[in-house]
């Protein structure tokens, strides 16, 4: 999400005891926060037993947050992160204390929208959230352009009397925050299965022989689907032993052209200059590196 904060006092910073630069022999959890979907990487103090399913107050750039631990990770890359502690386990006043602001939340939002449309924004407020245990609140939006929204802050601070930051995010992140269903009939991947929002990229829909059309491959958020980029490292080593398409070779004193690579059948689809269609296993091709050429073994 860009950040896009109003407060002159800014986020309170991380102390040099609140992150590690070293992550060995330290057990580190995955904890998705709960009102953005974000995964995020924390440890814990010595000594303090933390599971599964475990509800926390954590540390985000935002500030303080409840979190769910999904379990330890054996895979974190290190490199340019720094991992923040959990700051404890959630209380069942913080549990509390969430539920309230969630109906809160619901009656601040309606206060910026009616303020957003006296102002005459464009800008699209996607939600309010308020923090656990800081005095602020934050409101998310959407817009095509820069907005000068500093009219606005003045009055919700106003009316709120605490600290209101606006942050802009992209529609990615808008549906990761609302949350919804996808033409899959499951919940959108961004808001209940990925760690992070992935580069997706139309070359990932080509290289697994899908359809181009738009409206065929992409999400409610109007981006490409997330779920592109899941198989799409597959699809390529496969074809790294494959003739592409396109390519031309000789069977049977006869010149084929690769039209098709049907990973699911294993099977090769080939076309001569006479109309004559083919299907053959992977196992038939081989390429001869001395020639550089492909050619097609016959069948046992």
């Amino acid at each position: 999400m860009a950040d896009i904060n109003e407060n002159a006092r800014g986020d309170p910073s991380v102390t040099e005891g609140d992150a590690l630069s070293s992550v060995e022999d330290v057990k580190v959890y995955r904890v998705k926060i709960v009102h953005s979907s974000a995964t995020e990487f924390y440890t814990c103090e010595e000594g303090v037993k933390i599971e599964p399913g475990d509800m926390v107050i954590v540390p985000t750039r935002y500030g303080k947050e409840l979190g769910r631990v999904q379990g330890i990770t054996g895979n974190f890359e290190s490199e340019n992160c720094e991992i923040q502690f959990i700051e404890r386990k959630a209380t069942g006043g913080d549990m509390e204390q969430f539920e309230t602001n969630k109906a809160r939340e619901v009656s601040a939002f309606k206060t910026c929208l009616d303020k957003i449309i006296e102002h005459g924004l464009t800008m699209k407020l996607v939600g309010a959230h308020y923090l656990i245990d800081d005095a602020k609140i934050l409101f998310y939006f959407t817009a095509e352009s820069r907005v000068d929204f500093r009219d606005l802050v003045k009055d919700l601070v106003a009316i709120f009397k605490m600290r209101v930051e606006l942050r802009q995010i992209g529609v990615r992140d808008e549906a990761r925050v609302l949350g919804g269903v996808g033409v899959c009939g499951r919940c959108y991947c961004c808001h209940s299965v990925t760690d992070k929002l992935k580069l997706v990229s139309i070359k990932m829909a080509k290289e697994q022989n899908l359809t181009l059309n738009s409206m065929k491959i992409s999400g409610p958020c109007g981006r490409l689907l997330c779920c592109l980029a899941y198989e799409y490292n597959t699809y390529r080593e496969i074809k790294k032993n494959l003739p592409a398409e396109g390519t031309r070779l000789v069977l049977e004193d006869e010149v084929f052209k690769v039209i098709e690579i049907n990973l699911f059948a294993r099977k090769v689809r080939l076309l001569s200059a006479t109309g004559r269609r083919l299907d053959l296993d992977y196992s038939r091709f081989v390429f001869n590196k001395e020639s550089g050429d492909w050619r097609v073994e016959s069948s046992a």
